[in-house]
């Protein structure tokens, strides 16, 4: 009888608990009397009635668990760029406040994390879309049709959100509607802090749990162009981790993450973990053989990434494109040999990378000759002066910039209709529509009605 109680009671509790997880409704007051500063409590206490969702979610993160608050990360000195007393419970005191909390705050904590960020490709998100004169052309003219009210909306709802901006801030130290919000992961604040943490662990929570699974990474690395969560579903490796993965282990400390917490890898095991031997690295581009999303593949053999440091310099640049380890591509494989080691056999690894490389420098075969055509059709004026309605020009930017990815990163992620259906069949059928072009045009001397 008596356990029978008990179990009822654990059972009543249990449901309790699972009702009120995530559930901002009960967030009326939140009294906070433990180690905080007074101006630390007043703003949780405050924004538990303002705000209940940061709070919640907040009370449930490891800097909740800390007595991380609020105005730890939040608070900036006066002559910060983005000081400000817009918020009334600081109104006349000694505290500024800004709303975006940039890298710069972050690293006070986390400066490795944030030091092999900016090594990363990552860290270019922004920068180079600012850099690159044909990004910035398709979005405000040919998309936003150069309107003078709506030719930002294409980049703020679209690229910003991914990418991240160079963050503008209004006269009353607000960020504008051009340049935020987002959750863009190279965003540039006025601080000239660049990168956005909360990218992968989103806001308040930042949570390691979350940035370990493959839907931290598939809100930005999905579409036609880089299809990277339907190649991740597509191969053994998601198979495996859509039929068990929410019985995962996520929580392991970093460098503690290890088979055994897991089945099968998320991108954040083959890309980030520590595993084995190998650190924990926030340079997401470290152990990567090849740029496999540039019209024509190279290896990585660039070393850092670069337009960190170019943009404190006062310049904005395209980057590193060949960003990867700073011992080079061998160096790169061999780190990513390491986690495959973990659950395969060297035989097995080896001859996946071999006949994956095959692929890519296949795809690199067709590149070349597409590009060729392209260039001499160019030098002879036999190209529209406006691209997007040049038929020719459309079937060379799908061919690598949408087909040509799915060919490489399928292959080199294990996901075989990408590979083939989604990749190299689309590619040889490119390349035969743009010879036809070509040949017609070559061979009159003008471009077809």
């Amino acid at each position: 009888m008596l356990k029978r109680i008990l179990f009822i009671f654990l059972a009543l509790g249990l449901t309790a608990f699972a009702a009120n997880v995530g559930d901002v409704t009960n967030v009326k007051t939140l009294k906070v009397n433990r180690g905080l500063t007074d101006a630390g409590k007043s703003c949780v206490e405050c924004h538990a009635k303002m705000t209940p969702g940061h709070v919640n979610d907040w009370k449930e993160s490891r800097h909740g668990h800390v007595g991380v608050s609020c105005i730890d990360c939040h608070s900036v000195k006066k002559d910060n760029p983005m000081a400000a007393q817009n918020c009334k419970g600081i109104k006349g005191t000694e505290i500024f406040v800004s709303a975006l909390v940039s890298p710069k705050t972050c690293e006070r904590c986390h400066p490795n994390e944030v030091k092999e960020f900016h090594q990363s490709g990552h860290a270019r998100a922004a920068i180079q879309v600012k850099a690159k004169k044909g990004m910035q052309s398709l979005m405000q003219h040919f998309e936003g049709r150069d309107h003078k009210d709506f030719k930002h909306s294409p980049e703020a709802t679209g690229c910003m959100q991914c990418h991240g901006s160079i963050i503008k801030l209004d006269k009353d130290k607000r960020p504008t509607a051009e340049t935020w919000p987002n959750y863009g992961i190279g965003n540039v604040y006025p601080d000239g802090g660049v990168g956005n943490c909360k990218s992968c662990h989103s806001g308040h929570k930042f949570s390691i749990e979350e940035a370990r699974k493959p839907a931290a990474c598939a809100s930005c690395h999905l579409g036609p162009d880089h299809p990277d969560i339907e190649i991740y579903n597509n191969s053994m490796h998601g198979h495996i981790f859509n039929a068990e993965g929410s019985k995962w282990k996520y929580d392991s400390a970093p460098d503690a993450w290890e088979p055994g917490d897991y089945r099968a890898p998320t991108c954040a095991t083959c890309h980030m973990s520590g595993i084995g031997d190998l650190k924990t690295t926030h340079n997401v581009s470290k152990r990567l053989k090849w740029n496999i999303w540039a019209p024509i593949s190279k290896t990585r053999d660039g070393g850092y990434e670069t337009v960190v440091a170019d943009y404190e310099n006062g310049k904005i640049t395209k980057g590193n494109a060949l960003a990867g380890h700073p011992k080079g591509s061998k160096a790169a494989r061999s780190e990513m040999e390491q986690v495959c080691a973990s659950c395969h056999t060297k035989t097995h690894t080896k001859n996946f990378f071999t006949m994956a490389d095959k692929h890519v420098k296949l795809y690199n075969t067709y590149a070349t000759d597409a590009k060729k055509m392209i260039d001499e059709l160019t030098k002879k004026g036999l190209m529209h002066k406006d691209k997007w309605s040049d038929k020719a020009f459309k079937i060379w930017y799908h061919l690598w910039h949408h087909e040509g990815r799915r060919m490489r990163q399928g292959a080199l992620m294990g996901a075989p209709d990408y590979a083939h259906w989604h990749g190299v069949f689309e590619v040889q059928q490119d390349i035969r529509e743009l010879k036809l072009i070509y040949d017609k045009r070559i061979k009159s001397g003008k471009i077809e009605d």
